[in-house]
């Protein structure tokens, strides 16, 4: 029996942790100890003998950015539909992470703001803040603590493949080069995977590849935090496509350490706050109020600049030709646009699909569709958020997808309506934080809600001058 992609999302974000779970491999091996390839080690641990994650980085305990992960310095919060997932595979993991420096953000201590308009309440659920490098090594002293998972440090260098699977993996590491014997390979090496090159040269298929040019720049800076400062954990304040200065927005968010990480994008040529005169004197002036209070801080460091020239995806479920035993995770499949906040949450649900894949007592000498199947219909749901949303943008040249008339118009109807209804406020954070499909914002009762508060915004009579 075939599910809708609104019921398999349903069960991918279960919050349990799975109890069905059972030995299938000896050895798996993850390229990239990224926070997909860490989330990736920690469900192939319950599956596998051993599992080895090599990484090119060895940050050992280390909190600040790694050479391999550049963007690390950027605004980065752990959305509900990740915090979830990461509760799920290590139970204790809030308030571990809590009591280790992280910052609780409830909805209480969250702004939402559109052209200046607060968004009207919004999710319950919590949100966790940190700088980026913070909560990797959290997830890092998690997984590499399991005692069946171990890390290499070494840069990998290609595939082994035995008949119709993959039967190894060759690095390199101080001059010398190996092959680790693997029984299932997960590429989580990031957007600038080698994974399609090597299937190419052994005679493979190469996933289809779809790019959507976006130019997008933005500058992050850390802040001293003061007495004074807003009650707040999480700021985020989106600017209307094609304002005159291309600015995207600006957010800040609460982190470990007493501090402040206060972000600002923009497109194509505009550079908004990639310097700290400029970021200061933006969100005093261009920005609600909190803003200001918190750019008055001291601006410890320098001001980080970040360039995502494109938006990225790789379809390996449309493959007809792959290899067994092998499979991709995380930015390796899909890079939305950042702005959007869901790499983590996208990560951790690919994350469920592998673990609903090896629990389904898969033949793994035959390439691995279900999980590519489970992982499509993850990866749709932030591709479409992401992607619609990069099409209103006046300088995105991008073929339009089937139905984008329709999506349009509901977003049309529900994005306005969160500024007026708390209820629908709820439903569309629940989608784009990733605790529910996208499809659940077209049910009837949730439009006609929709419709009913924009049309009472419309025939309010306006005060007075």
């Amino acid at each position: 029996m075939r599910h809708s992609p609104a019921t398999v999302f349903a069960r991918l974000s279960n919050p349990n942790p799975p109890t069905d779970t059972s030995v299938v491999m000896d050895t798996a091996v993850v390229l990239g100890g990224s926070i997909a390839g860490l989330l990736a080690a920690r469900v192939l641990s319950d599956h596998a003998a051993t599992v080895i994650v090599i990484d090119r980085d060895n940050p050992g305990a280390s909190t600040e950015p790694r050479p391999g992960a550049p963007q690390a310095t950027a605004m980065h919060s752990l959305l509900p539909g990740g915090l979830i997932q990461l509760q799920r595979w290590f139970p204790g993991f809030t308030e571990q992470a809590l009591a280790a420096g992280a910052c609780a953000a409830p909805q209480s201590a969250r702004r939402f703001y559109f052209e200046g308009i607060p968004r009207a309440g919004g999710s319950q659920e919590m949100m966790l803040t940190s700088t980026r490098p913070f909560m990797e090594a959290q997830l890092r002293r998690h997984t590499l603590g399991l005692p069946n998972v171990k890390t290499t440090t070494a840069r990998v260098t290609g595939l082994e493949f035995g008949g119709d699977a993959v039967t190894g993996v060759r690095y390199e590491s101080g001059g010398q080069e190996g092959v680790e014997r693997a029984d299932f390979v997960m590429d989580a090496m990031g957007r600038s995977s080698r994974l399609s090159e090597w299937l190419a040269q052994a005679g493979w298929e190469r996933p289809p590849v779809r790019r959507t040019q976006i130019d997008l720049n933005y500058a992050s800076a850390l802040l001293r935090r003061g007495d004074g400062d807003p009650e707040v954990s999480a700021v985020l304040a989106l600017r209307a496509p094609g304002n005159r200065d291309k600015v995207a927005g600006a957010g800040f968010i609460r982190v470990e350490g007493d501090r402040w990480l206060i972000g600002m994008a923009g497109y194509v040529d505009s550079r908004p706050g990639h310097t700290a005169e400029d970021l200061v004197r933006r969100c005093t002036t261009e920005f609600p109020p909190e803003f200001g209070q918190v750019a008055g801080n001291e601006i410890l460091g320098e001001v980080r600049s970040f360039r995502h020239s494109d938006s990225l995806r790789r379809d390996f479920h449309a493959l007809t030709r792959t290899p067994a035993r092998l499979a991709a995770i995380g930015d390796a499949v899909v890079a939305p646009n950042p702005v959007y906040g869901q790499g983590i949450a996208l990560a951790a649900l690919q994350a469920s699909c592998l673990s609903e894949y090896l629990r389904s007592d898969p033949d793994l000498s035959r390439p691995a569709r279900e999980f590519f199947a489970l992982q499509k219909v993850v990866v749709d749901a932030a591709w479409g958020i992401a992607y619609g949303a990069d099409l209103a943008l006046p300088h995105v040249d991008a073929p339009y997808p089937r139905g984008y008339r329709l999506l349009r118009w509901i977003n049309n109807q529900v994005r306005p309506a969160s500024f007026l209804d708390p209820e629908i406020a709820r439903q569309l954070e629940e989608v784009t934080w990733m605790l529910k499909h996208p499809s659940s914002l077209a049910a009837p009762a949730t439009l006609i809600r929709a419709i009913r508060a924009n049309r009472r915004a419309r025939t309010r009579p306006r005060p007075a001058r």
